[in-house]
Parts: C-alpha cells; sequence; structure tokens
C-alpha cells in the first residue's frame, strides 16, 4: 500500500466537505479541449462516472488491487470508439482530477497526500500507455478496418 491511507484520508476530506469535483475537472477539461465536449453524448452521466473510475483506479493502484489493470483495458479499449485520443488528453485528465482533488480537500492536502496521488496518477498513465499498446498490436486500427 502506497499512500492509500493519505489518499483516503484526503477522498473523506472531499466527501465530509460535501463537494462534487466533477464540475470544476469537467469546466477545466472542456476549456483545455472544447473540441472534446460533442464526444459526450450525456455529461452528467459521463463526468459522474469518468471522476469517479479515475479516483477509484488511483485509490486501488495504491492498495494494490488487481482489478485495476483489467479496468483500465477495458476502458482503454471502449475509448477506442471515440477515435483517435491523443495519450495528452488522457495524461491531462488524470493530473487534472488530482489538482481538483487537492483543491477539494482543504487541509486534508498534505503533502504525502500529494506525492501518494501523484505517484498513483503516474502509474494510472503508464497502465494505460500499456493497455493502448497492447490493444493496438491485438486490433486493427478502428479508423481503417473494414
Amino acid at each position: 500500500m502506497t499512500g492509500a491511507p493519505a489518499m483516503e484520508a484526503s477522498l473523506a476530506a472531499v466527501a465530509d466537505a460535501g463537494i462534487d469535483i466533477r464540475h470544476a475537472l469537467f469546466d477545466r477539461f472542456f476549456a483545455a479541449y472544447p473540441e472534446r465536449r460533442a464526444s459526450f453524448m450525456v455529461v452528467d452521466a459521463s463526468s459522474r462516472r469518468m471522476t469517479d473510475e479515475t479516483l477509484q483506479m488511483m485509490f486501488g493502484l495504491a492498495k494494490g488491487d488487481g482489478w485495476v489493470w483489467p479496468l483500465v483495458t477495458e476502458l482503454v479499449h471502449t475509448h477506442r470508439a471515440y477515435g483517435p485520443l491523443p495519450i495528452a488528453e488522457y495524461d491531462a485528465f488524470i493530473d487534472m482530477t488530482v489538482a481538483e482533488l487537492g483543491a477539494a480537500a482543504g487541509a486534508a492536502w498534505t503533502s504525502e497526500c500529494a506525492a501518494a496521488w501523484t505517484g498513483q496518477a503516474e502509474a494510472l498513465k503508464a497502465m494505460i500507455r500499456r493497455a493502448r499498446a497492447e490493444w493496438q498490436a491485438a486490433l486493427p486500427d478502428p479508423a481503417t478496418a473494414v
């Protein structure tokens, strides 16, 4: 378990404060990638799921949970349906999630907590890259498949 207790404390602080970070997160994401808004049929539903899954995957990585890798591979494959998504968008969304969580956590956002979330964010990014490479090797490009 790498930083899981500190990460859990920050999640509890945000929950206790009644803050839903997805609103600020998606405002920030769409400001950075305005063309991506059209990819979301129902932003309310998608923002809930994407925010929760991103936080859960990072926290799961910190706890050493085995379910994280299968979920990452499934999500990377599912995202292929939206066309070629630049890896920079994945990275930015993960970094923005950590930043918004930190802003909402207030005093609970200690240096230990920030380091734990940042470390797991980097691990998640590496998993996404690995999953993309494995899917690219296993499946034809959906843009050129007939």
